[in-house]
């Protein structure tokens, strides 16, 4: 548990379940009111279907992920009216993004709660629990917090040895697709001395890796006045002595410069990993999703990266049938998929996301288009994928074994971020989580690599 201010504890005899939705940011939120719920003096309950209290956080960026939230979020009301839960708690970013029109999805809601209220979530209990019968949905919403949170007080619902370290919060780029501007607020750094405290606290508590989260992670302290501000950051998280592997999430292309690449090549806790969303490759729809990168600039940075680190793994995200996407368009991004090799790649259809400018440009195209062509890119990657994890076959990779399944450990190399990516499954092993080993690749499984433990010979 990392260091907090004073809660004044006071025992309750009511359990509350927790409903966990959405990206690692929302993971973090989630750790962190678990963290208040339990210091308030609440049994935290890991069956949220029978409990006195469930507080459901929701994701609101795309359309998938609201049906999701509501889809949760009616599950708890239709157990609520059945005697097997108490009352029913919204937060997160469905919350922040429609308020009290929530209601007019769902009814018997007990709360809304906004993303500025996460941290009074013990206020929010109290006060609900205080009313047998509520005449209407209590709302604890309001703008955006002007600063990015403390997310030092955490329960966390990761493996103890790893975790995610939110750098930012909020964005303050304006692609014409995206809700998050809307949703948290403009781009607020953490002030740097927070972040290194929250980091060694989770590595004093066994967290060998950290994932650096936000929404630009190499936007990092431009507000704050500062150039490198992601360069400086990542040289004080190297110094932490129990700190192994360091990812970086959610990375800008264009903002992907010289001293960036220069400081992963050079580290040794860096891992050779970059995750850039391109969204796409066109230079007419990367300027109608108002993005700051064109296919010269991306096909150079993917080739300088290639080059300083040869071992290096990308991992992108694309859109598929954006509003006025033409065939040939389409194809220029097919063929760009094919060309650059991907480690890793996630493609999505185009939703009209109410609000955002693009949900109004004109050349919307068939939903059963979108779909068609996310997937063709999605199968053109899969065949990518299999191919490049075929080739790993004989090789010998660091493998951090992340837990015991039936019959093997699974874990990950340097190249798969947890949550995300493919997993390495370790044959013959009982190699505790948390655990570095050296492995040998003996074949895959599909996205998966099958590995054997190398047992070191005796005498060395």
């Amino acid at each position: 548990m990392a260091k907090s201010k004073k809660h004044n504890r006071e025992e309750t005899s009511k359990t509350v379940g927790f409903v966990a939705l959405g990206c690692p940011k929302n993971m973090v939120d989630a750790e962190a009111m678990l963290a208040r719920v339990g210091m308030a003096g609440y049994i935290l309950t890991p069956n949220p279907d029978n409990a006195d209290i469930v507080i459901i956080n929701t994701c609101g960026f795309i359309a998938p992920a609201r049906e999701e939230a509501l889809g949760a979020i009616r599950k708890a009301v239709r157990l609520k009216k059945k005697g097997r839960v108490g009352k029913v708690i919204v937060a997160g970013c469905l919350s922040q993004r429609l308020g009290e029109d929530l209601l007019d999805e769902v009814e018997d809601i007990d709360a809304i709660v906004g993303l500025a209220g996460r941290d009074s979530i013990e206020q929010v209990l109290r006060e609900i629990e205080s009313e047998d019968h509520a005449p209407a949905a209590r709302l604890y919403l309001g703008p955006t917090a002007s600063t990015a949170p403390d997310d030092r007080t955490r329960l966390r619902i990761t493996p103890q040895h790893w975790a995610y370290l939110r750098i930012s919060e909020g964005c303050s780029r304006r692609c014409s697709f995206c809700t998050i501007p809307a949703i948290r607020g403009k781009f607020h750094s953490k002030p740097m001395e927070m972040i290194l405290d929250e980091a060694r606290i989770l590595a004093d508590n066994g967290a060998v890796e950290l994932s650096l989260i936000a929404q630009d992670s190499n936007y990092y302290g431009r507000d704050m006045g500062m150039n490198d501000g992601l360069v400086h950051l990542l040289r004080e998280l190297e110094k932490i002595p129990s700190l192994k592997w360091i990812r970086l999430m959610y990375l800008y292309p264009a903002g992907i410069d010289a001293a960036l690449i220069e400081t992963i090549a050079n580290s040794t806790k860096i891992v050779h990993y970059v995750d850039m969303p391109i969204q796409h490759i066109n230079d007419g729809i990367l300027k109608s999703m108002h993005r700051a990168h064109t296919r010269q600039s991306t096909t150079l940075l993917i080739e300088q990266l290639r080059h300083a680190i040869p071992d290096i793994v990308l991992r992108t995200t694309v859109i598929a049938g954006f509003p006025g996407e033409t065939d040939a368009q389409f194809d220029e991004l097919l063929d760009f998929v094919k060309w650059a090799k991907f480690d890793a790649l996630g493609c999505f259809p185009f939703y009209p996301e109410p609000g955002t400018p693009a949900a109004h440009l004109s050349g919307q195209l068939p939903e059963e288009v979108r779909r068609q062509r996310t997937d063709r890119i999605m199968q053109a990657q899969q065949a990518i994928a299999f191919a490049q994890a075929h080739q790993r076959i004989g090789s010998r990779l660091t493998v951090l074994a992340d837990e015991k399944a039936k019959s093997a450990v699974i874990g990950r190399f340097y190249g798969q971020a947890p949550h995300i990516d493919s997993v390495c499954i370790i044959e013959n092993s009982s190699v505790a989580p948390g655990t570095f080993i050296e492995a040998e690749v003996v074949g895959q499984e599909e996205y998966d690599l099958v590995v054997r433990r190398i047992k070191k010979q005796k005498g060395h």
